[in-house]
């Protein structure tokens, strides 16, 4: 008998100090595709479905896929989109419910709706309110999630990622999907353990391109070859958030029908999180000012490649608005020229530049209009349109490769010798063809600029001559004091230093 299992992709990380509300828009904008609109999109890509549908065909599931959700993480969802999304995912379970053998989930884990601080718990709550407290449900969750008690108290297997850069979706589907078959089939009956740390972040923020970091993750890997440990997951936190249940957490998901699974999947926990405890001062990252990065953006030797700048603090992946130009001002007083900018999202300046034309001159207010406490002001600049798009890009890259998103009306903007991308819908740099979709070719910049914390890492690092991280002060500051923290406990590192856990 085939089993019939349904399947959904619900995902935000919710930054409590971003203004306003992630709406049902900035789904759309993002991706909000209905069932096979979705596994057109998403089936056959580095995407948690793709990998469920992987399982699946494994397996010879029926498979029903209801939607695949997802917004650029910012402000708190709002009722309505929480609502309309969860709406679909819980008619769906309504509607097969009888035939139902299993549910898999593709959650963030880090999603903060306006009317509450959890909004999988909230999910899944609804859920099993429908298709009652055993059938089994499978989640994948991004390495950033905030992992609450209700969260596995609803569901009895988790599978987060195990790379920062994020490059291993479709093989965490995967994984999820394995394992809910052999729970439908009998041969295994999970439970999930947490174990909580007083940290808002990995001292890395699970980076694993910094060898302690990566030795936590292989580390995993090994433990879920023991009998009866069926999935081992670190989970590094979300700073920007402002939930009483942040923490990183360890998860592990134990067969409780493996004598002794239980203690050693305790002892496994305790191990990790000991270890990530007592690591808690090694931060990889040397963050430098706007004026320390524009002074080594001047002078840069690109002869091997660019100097790549991360804009750490203005990384629209963690919330930011990705508007501060801080290190653009800093880069223009520099005198440092023949580099790019990417992007600027500024929805104003954008629809400015599109009522003129390439070659234009135009004098613009750009960026800093979001919340010039974080980041600073606009700048008025006078420069050239160099390029006009509808901000349309396919990504080629480890993480976006194959995906086709929009920056909605783009432009490129040069400006005392440098091109800024000027956009309208938030997002990360996370491909190369971000850029050159729009005419900047990054190997012939002198510098360039990404807004971005880490991801950015697994496209650009290659063709770069040098990596280097700037903290502009902007929302997603590593300056995590600077945010007015009012549900976090405390102590809670790095608010709080010297304390024992």
């Amino acid at each position: 008998m085939a089993f019939h299992v349904l399947t959904a992709e619900f995902v935000h990380e919710s930054n409590n100090f971003k203004k306003g509300t992630t709406g049902l828009a900035d789904f759309r904008d993002s991706a909000l595709d209905l069932g096979q609109a979705a596994i057109d999109r998403f089936g056959d890509v580095n995407a948690e479905l793709a990998g469920f549908r992987d399982a699946g065909k494994e397996a010879g599931w029926t498979m029903t896929h209801v939607v695949s959700a997802h917004a650029t993480p910012g402000a708190p969802v709002s009722r309505e989109a929480f609502d309309h999304i969860a709406g679909l995912i819980c008619e769906a379970a309504q509607t097969h419910r009888d035939s139902l053998d299993g549910i898999l989930l593709a959650l963030h884990g880090a999603m903060v709706p306006e009317f509450c601080d959890d909004g999988e718990g909230e999910l899944l709550t609804r859920l099993r309110a429908i298709v009652g407290p055993d059938l089994p449900i499978a989640i994948t969750l991004d390495l950033h999630a905030i992992v609450t008690s209700k969260m596995v108290a609803l569901a009895p297997v988790y599978v987060s990622y195990k790379t920062y850069p994020h490059v291993d979706m479709r093989e965490t589907g995967r994984m999820a999907g394995r394992l809910l078959d052999r729970v439908m089939r009998g041969e295994v009956k999970p439970v999930t353990l947490c174990t909580r740390l007083p940290m808002l972040e990995e001292a890395n923020s699970g980076r694993t391109d910094v060898e302690q970091t990566l030795a936590l993750y292989e580390s995993t890997r090994r433990y879920e070859t023991e009998p009866g440990i069926l999935a081992v997951s670190i989970n590094a936190c979300f700073a920007e958030a402002d939930v009483v249940e942040t923490g990183v957490t360890v998860l592990v998901t134990y067969d409780t029908g493996t004598e002794g699974a239980e203690a050693r999947a305790k002892a496994i926990a305790d191990s990790i999180a000991d270890t990530i405890w007592k690591q808690r001062g090694q931060v990889s990252n040397q963050f430098l000012t706007p004026a320390e990065a524009a002074a080594q953006a001047r002078d840069f030797d690109y002869s091997k490649g660019p100097l790549v700048i991360a804009d750490y603090a203005d990384n629209p992946g963690a919330g930011a608005y990705g508007d501060a130009p801080g290190l653009l001002k800093a880069l223009i007083e520099a005198g440092a020229t023949g580099g790019a900018f990417a992007p600027m999202i500024d929805p104003e300046a954008a629809a400015i530049l599109h009522q003129g034309k390439v070659g234009d001159v135009v004098t613009i207010e750009l960026g800093g209009k979001q919340d010039p406490t974080f980041g600073g002001g606009p700048l008025r600049l006078e420069g050239k349109i160099i390029h006009l798009s509808d901000g349309s890009y396919t990504g080629k890259g480890p993480i976006l490769g194959g995906i086709t998103h929009s920056f909605g009306p783009t432009a490129v903007f040069r400006t005392h010798g440098i091109d800024v991308l000027v956009v309208t819908i938030s997002g990360q740099m996370l491909d190369l063809e971000q850029v050159r979709a729009f005419g900047i070719e990054p190997t012939e910049q002198r510098f360039l600029v990404v807004k971005s914390m880490q991801h950015f890492r697994a496209d650009f690092e290659p063709v770069a001559g040098k990596v280097i991280v700037a903290d502009s002060g902007a929302l997603a500051t590593p300056q995590a004091h600077l945010r007015p923290y009012r549900k976090v406990p405390r102590p809670m590192w790095p608010l709080d230093r010297e304390f024992e856990r």
